[in-house]
């Protein structure tokens, strides 16, 4: 007979992907939206000043342009039993903001970015290079999806996918 004054503590050890009844658990997609500021030019130095108006058009003007981004990353893992979580939200706005912001927001790109020095700043290059920051710093595969708004209409989605 249990009275008030009795505490009866049970711990169980489960494994990350199981529940506590050893069913597997659920696999949540779970995602941080994020803004910068940021300029660049598309010039390739591969192309010759024609071919790089003529590809590029108004976005290869010498002095550049700027874009005002929406990054929205996306996770997609098991909900660990002990947490309830596939990550914890706040460390991965915190490796965003380290590794993605305090690099990208408002910069020069192709200046201030070493990365960009013989790579073209397109969006797809800029959410390849977020890609490659996050998958270092975020655990066990979890990285699902960088998904770059560059403009309302222009978005450039990786996966990781490689051919």
């Amino acid at each position: 007979m249990l009275f008030n004054r009795d505490l009866i503590i049970i711990v169980l050890r489960v494994n990350k992907g199981e529940m506590s009844d050893g069913k597997r658990s659920p696999v949540v997609y779970i995602q941080r939206t994020e803004t910068f500021s940021a300029c660049h030019r598309l010039h390739s130095s591969a192309l010759d000043a024609d071919e790089n108006r003529r590809i590029f058009g108004k976005c290869n003007n010498p002095n550049g342009h700027g874009h005002n981004y929406r990054l929205e990353v996306t996770l997609r893992g098991p909900v660990d039993a002990s947490t309830g979580m596939v990550m914890n939200l706040v460390d991965l706005k915190n490796h965003m903001e380290g590794a993605v912001l305090s690099v990208l927001d408002h910069k020069n790109i192709d200046k201030d970015v070493p990365y960009f020095k013989d790579t073209v700043s397109t969006a797809e290059n800029i959410a390849i290079f977020i890609w490659d920051r996050l998958e270092e710093l975020i655990p066990d595969g979890l990285l699902y999806e960088v998904k770059l708004h560059e403009t309302d209409k222009n978005v450039a989605i990786y996966r990781g996918e490689k051919e």
